[in-house]
């Protein structure tokens, strides 16, 4: 038989790619896939599965049920982590005209993907949001407290937005994959509400319409809203606000770097005063407990997502300090020649705090946590 008389039939390729980011959510996969399967029929699908490399092994699960089902797909990433940039790899490796992001863990009602894709392929619209605060939409049996934080985040969002959502912390909701790919590398990536993200990025106004859905309760699992959680909330909202202008990052350096300044006059007056060290030796040891408690923050917190362990954290400090050494040196250099000239303290000593704040950030973010995000 020759290649001429071999045909084969390719399987149709899917209306909408389904983005599910997953972290610990090992036991939430097939209930899903199921799910999808009851409700999906009729229509061309694929779900795409984005795993931070959970420790539940959450990818191998999702690898096992794709090997008899080829609409099922895994990206596992290493040393990443992030819902929002999760989801962003996810739409980006599909080949579907819409692209719908929903969550793992049950709470987001499936059922009403047909809809959504129904809405985008016969309307004029350019994404299709799951909404709890539109009628009909219920937010569950959340206790008041979260109802409250919910309330006042959605608040918070809307405040860097121009259009009129209802629910712009959504995480369920479906848009053409060509309008993702006008403003794709707008993104900021941050965190975990990507829907805030694209609307904030968008850059002109974008047709959508809202859906009511209920919230639901986990199914398995536990949730992933924490401190981090929020912490990353807040640095999209400063990506979005200020972020042309100054980097949300240099913003937490520059906060840290006035927390250390308190750190180092409360040590120096407990070495010298109450220890009755002498001048220079209080004032090294000040330094140097300041120092690594900036460094500790900033690899806390500005830096979460390189966040340095093990060894690399102690060789981190070493070349935190001394970065931060020569930017001492920078400020005391620049604060004298502008002295000089102007013979006004305050300015010359604001511009060489600027100058070593600026130098520390540079070089520390290149020295000490480079790495590709």
């Amino acid at each position: 038989m020759n290649s001429e008389q071999v045909k084969y039939t390719l399987p149709e390729p899917p209306r909408i790619s389904i983005v599910v980011p997953t972290f610990n959510e090992r036991d939430n996969i097939r209930p899903l896939i199921d799910s999808l399967n009851e409700v999906m029929d009729g229509t061309t699908w694929e779900v795409i599965f984005v795993d931070d490399d959970s420790p539940d092994e959450t990818a191998k699960e999702i690898r096992q049920v794709a090997q008899g089902d080829p609409r099922i797909r895994c990206i596992q990433r290493i040393g990443r982590r992030g819902l929002s940039s999760a989801c962003v790899e996810g739409m980006l490796s599909s080949s579907a005209p819409y692209v719908a992001v929903m969550d793992a863990d049950g709470q987001h009602d499936e059922s009403l993907l047909p809809e959504m894709l129904r809405s985008l392929e016969e309307a004029d619209l350019d994404l299709v949001i799951g909404s709890r605060y539109v009628e009909g939409g219920s937010v569950g049996q959340w206790d008041s407290n979260r109802v409250w934080i919910s309330r006042v985040s959605t608040g918070i969002a809307n405040s860097i937005l121009t259009a009129d959502l209802s629910d712009p912390m959504s995480g369920f909701f479906a848009i053409r994959r060509d309008i993702l790919d006008e403003f794709v590398h707008k993104l900021s990536a941050v965190g975990f509400k990507i829907l805030l993200d694209i609307f904030a990025s968008s850059g002109r106004p974008l047709r959508f319409k809202e859906l009511p859905f209920e919230f639901r309760n986990r199914t398995a699992g536990e949730s992933k809203l924490d401190n981090r959680a929020a912490l990353d909330f807040l640095t999209l909202l400063l990506e979005k606000k200020f972020g042309r202008l100054v980097p949300a990052r240099l913003v937490y350096f520059s906060l840290i770097g006035g927390t250390g300044v308190g750190v180092h006059l409360v040590a120096f007056t407990l070495m010298f005063h109450l220890l009755e060290y002498s001048f220079l030796m209080s004032q090294l040891f000040a330094t140097l407990i300041a120092m690594v408690g900036n460094f500790w923050l900033n690899n806390l917190i500005t830096y979460r997502d390189r966040q340095l362990t093990g060894w690399a954290w102690f060789r981190g400090l070493a070349v935190f300090c001394l970065a931060c050494s020569v930017g001492a040196i920078t400020n005391v250099g620049v604060a004298s020649y502008i002295y000089s000239g102007i013979s006004l303290w305050l300015p010359s000593t604001l511009a060489g705090v600027l100058m070593s704040t600026i130098w520390n950030y540079a070089t520390t973010s290149f020295l000490v946590w480079r790495r590709a995000t």
